[in-house]
């Protein structure tokens, strides 16, 4: 009988792989940067997609960085960061960065951040020589992402499995799109994830962490919400929609 560790890494690598083909997220001779945080999310991505490195086809090879805004009470333990990628046989590289929030007053302190974080991964992915980029995004984030450009934008989009920035030559890639966060999150409970220590005074307050009460809230009124949810982004209607005008 397995245990439920097996039971849940067979589960997490059915929707990794199945994923990454159906989305062709990965192809021969691939360079991929995979952007640690320090997070569940990015420390399952790294576990995850190290292992598929190591499948014999397609070929391709990892390498991960790591990115410190040394303008945020952010602690990273980076030798705990760079101790895990080798146990995975991936090279880590810390960058530093940082960003002025007074420059720029019609941007939000999140946005700013999560921008200039960006633009420092593009430019260590070519340093590397990396032709994608690999981000710890699961499902739940695509479908918040979803309601919040549903509510604030007007606009039916979210993030993408992949997405091709032709401004820097660079693919980003959502390996982990398709997975729930509580199966991570129980996946770093059972591999003992070491949690960064995180005091951004943004976070609890911001509308996307609002907006994942609202998806545990649709959950809460149908178990299949979720599912729905991502159903509706390849099954729209036009001929029931009111026409562009």
């Amino acid at each position: 009988m397995r245990t439920e560790e097996e039971l849940l890494m067979h589960r997490l690598r059915h929707k990794f792989h199945k994923t990454a083909a159906e989305y062709g997220l990965i192809t021969e001779g691939d360079r991929i940067l995979i952007a640690v945080s320090g997070g569940k999310d990015s420390l399952a991505l790294l576990e995850l997609l190290a292992a598929r490195s190591r499948v014999l086809k397609p070929r391709f090879s990892v390498v991960a960085a790591h990115v410190v805004m040394t303008n945020i009470p952010y602690q990273s333990d980076t030798q705990y960061l760079i101790d895990f990628a080798q146990r995975h046989g991936v090279e880590m590289h810390i960058v530093e960065a940082s960003f002025d929030a007074t420059g720029d007053t019609r941007k939000s302190p999140c946005f700013l951040c999560s921008w200039n974080r960006r633009k420092v991964l593009f430019e260590t992915a070519k340093r590397l020589g990396c032709n994608k980029i690999a981000l710890g995004h699961h499902q739940d984030d695509v479908l918040v992402t979803l309601l919040m450009n549903m509510t604030f934008q007007g606009a039916f989009s979210t993030m993408p499995p992949a997405l091709k920035m032709n401004k820097f030559d660079m693919t980003i890639i959502r390996p982990l799109c398709r997975i729930e966060e509580r199966d991570i999150t129980r996946l770093a409970e059972l591999h003992e994830y070491k949690k960064q220590e995180k005091h951004c005074p943004h976070e609890h307050t911001s509308n996307r962490s609002r907006m994942a009460e609202v998806l545990a809230t649709l959950e809460q009124l149908n178990p299949e919400a979720r599912y729905n949810l991502w159903g509706s982004m390849t099954n729209v209607q036009t001929d029931l929609l009111p026409p562009k005008v």
